[in-house]
């Protein structure tokens, strides 16, 4: 750790702000938003197969969920610019509570549409977890803040050694009827999320700052940086949800457990969130285009091993590096967008940012499952590089370009 991040951390533990305090408790809050999202993951398209009269639609309700996040992320974001973070995150968790609620009832009753209910209002949940790493940029200072971003999502360590142990505990709480105990538990973990969050303390915009609303969004939006910004976030997690999603499946297909599933996935996340330890550190050593760029690298390697075989540690290795990718370009991507705007123009600029990640997240979720029926798992995988080229170029334009031409 170098001199100026130890005299950040020390004027932060001193009280000189809450920046690190609130980085445990939004990390603790992503922790517990994650282990949900990692407990669906592993267990959604197996559930939407179960109860699904046409079995091509087994991912429908996992990719009605990423649409209801792509939906809320532009509501979520201008509701905590107006009521505040604390308060805005907190609304967020009661959606989590009644998605959880909804769909162990659909999985009792055996209900395919409750159980898209309940998986779209956990969508909405999910919208607003991911502004918990913009809430850790909030208050820290601009030399703190890629620490902050990734130790944030460095919560995402305990989900992904949590999330599937307790999807395979919680999968049978409840015989004869498979996986409603997944959905309790979700309950369960938004509401101590809930309970945390009161403690987080981030100010509200001043008046002022309310009143000023900035740039119009497109002056921002058509900036080379917010460009390569948003395409590597919006990458980064779309060709990661086109594989993950469509991986259990193409697992069980070729024969291997349920169990053996959950800890391909289990890797896969802890690949996706362990680097954020040293991620932030990377992108103030080499900055955050080289680090988006050594992603981009990862996720080729994932297609490539994908393409190689269907053997247990080629699906193991490829979402271990598949991990690793969506680490890099979204911490490199996020902390380029807190480069771009002003306190006035957060909330519609990283509403922008999200709403299009996770469009681009619930087109590959969509995606998935009909590519890996209608024309199997290379086709799900050979996919991915068309995003990738696109993120690439225009990261690739952003680094050579003149620093006044890239602002």
């Amino acid at each position: 750790m170098t001199a100026p991040q130890i005299q950040d951390i020390g004027r932060a533990a001193q009280g000189a702000d809450p920046t690190r305090r609130n980085v445990l408790l939004l990390a603790l809050c992503q922790a517990l938003g994650i282990s949900g999202m990692s407990i669906i993951v592993t267990i959604s398209a197996l559930v939407g197969y179960s109860l699904a009269t046409d079995k091509t639609l087994a991912t429908l309700p996992l990719a009605l969920q990423f649409t209801a996040t792509m939906a809320s992320t532009v509501p979520a974001s201008m509701l905590m610019g107006r009521i505040g973070r604390r308060a805005g995150f907190s609304v967020g968790t009661l959606f989590g509570i009644g998605g959880g609620a909804v769909a162990a009832y659909a999985v009792f009753e055996a209900s395919f549409v409750l159980f898209i209910v309940g998986s779209m209002l956990i969508g909405t949940y999910q919208s607003f977890v991911q502004y918990y790493r913009f809430a850790a940029a909030d208050t820290a200072s601009e030399r703190f803040r890629p620490r902050a971003i990734s130790l944030v999502l460095a919560g995402g360590v305990i989900a992904a050694v949590v999330g599937p142990e307790l999807a395979k505990w919680s999968r049978e709480l409840f015989l004869p009827i498979y996986f409603a105990g997944c959905y309790v538990v979700i309950i369960a973990l938004a509401t101590t999320a809930l309970v945390l969050l009161q403690f987080i303390e981030i100010p509200r915009l001043t008046a002022e700052q309310r009143r000023t609303t900035g740039r119009p969004a497109l002056a921002i939006l058509r900036q080379p940086k917010t460009i390569a910004a948003i395409l590597s976030a919006a990458t980064a997690y779309a060709v990661m949800s086109l594989v993950m999603t469509a991986t259990p499946l193409a697992m069980v297909a070729c024969g291997f457990a349920f169990n053996d599933a959950a800890f391909v996935i289990q890797w896969h996340s802890l690949a996706m969130f362990a680097p954020s330890f040293f991620t932030g550190s990377l992108v103030q050593r080499f900055g955050a285009v080289n680090i988006i760029l050594t992603g981009a690298v990862l996720n080729v390697a994932c297609l490539a091993i994908n393409l190689s075989g269907v053997e247990f540690i080629q699906f193991w290795s490829a979402l271990v590096l598949l991990g690793l990718g969506w680490n890099f370009m979204f911490v490199g991507g996020t902390t380029l967008l807190t480069e771009v705007h002003s306190p006035a123009e957060r909330a519609k600029t990283q509403a922008m940012n999200d709403f299009i990640v996770f469009t681009g997240v619930a087109v590959a979720a969509f995606s998935s499952g009909a590519l890996h029926t209608h024309l199997g798992w290379a086709a799900v995988n050979v996919a991915m590089a068309v995003p990738l080229t696109v993120a690439l170029a225009a990261v690739l334009r952003l680094k050579f370009s003149p620093p006044a031409a890239a602002a």
